[in-house]
């Protein structure tokens, strides 16, 4: 018959101590856990942080949301917008981000989009009467073929004071779309000088009617 031996001092010392250890790391594991998930809360408050300011400008922009931009969808949380690429008019890569400072009307066109090439003449007259250094109207084509099409059409269309910014491989539609914020042609993204987005819309709007006038109004806080 076996039977278990009489636990000495010394082994009984050293369960002690094994589970002690045990119990220690276990702590140190939940620790390290709650330290993970800590981090990832402090780091989605840091981000809502850095666009909190902007909360009160989107409640201000919300009840003027009617008319020819009833479509505008408000954001209530700002958060940092998407930095995306695109290339200036004399073919530089620029970013969203170097914009900061400035409130910006991103909006994504191209000539195979109808309902584009409709609002651009709008979009045009927006940028005429209400651009300047605190807000500019960026409207990026992304035709990725035929390249001499989008000129032609601005030109033919009366639009000039719009700036020609463009993504020949309509990278910027598809970074866009992964964040879950372009669904389709025209797309248009309000971003305030934080460089916090604000609101977005699918599909086309009169962005140089009364209605959105009083939105950009609030976004500037004129």
């Amino acid at each position: 018959m076996v039977t278990n031996p009489t636990p000495t001092p010394q082994g009984t010392r050293t369960g002690l101590y094994l589970a002690l250890g045990l119990l220690l790391a276990a702590v140190a594991g939940i620790g390290a856990l709650y330290g993970i998930r800590g981090s990832a809360r402090n780091g989605e408050m840091a981000q809502g942080g850095a666009c909190a300011a902007s909360a009160a400008t989107a409640a201000r922009m919300a009840p003027l949301v009617k008319g020819e931009v009833a479509a505008l969808q408000v954001q209530h949380g700002p958060k940092p917008a998407v930095d995306v690429g695109f290339s200036s008019p004399d073919g530089q890569p620029l970013k969203l981000s170097s914009f900061r400072g400035k409130a910006v009307l991103l909006n994504l066109w191209a000539t195979w989009c109808a309902p584009c090439k409709a609002e651009m003449p709008a979009l045009d007259r927006l940028q005429q009467d209400m651009g300047g250094k605190d807000f500019e109207v960026v409207a990026v084509n992304i035709d990725t073929q035929r390249l001499e099409r989008p000129k032609a059409f601005l030109k033919e269309a009366g639009v000039n004071t719009l700036a020609y910014y463009s993504d020949k491989e309509a990278a910027i539609f598809t970074d866009l779309k992964k964040a879950g914020k372009a669904f389709g042609m025209p797309t248009t993204l309000l971003i305030d000088a934080n460089g916090c987005e604000l609101a977005t819309m699918a599909g086309p709007a009169d962005w140089a009617g009364a209605d959105a006038r009083a939105v950009i109004g609030a976004l500037l806080k004129r």
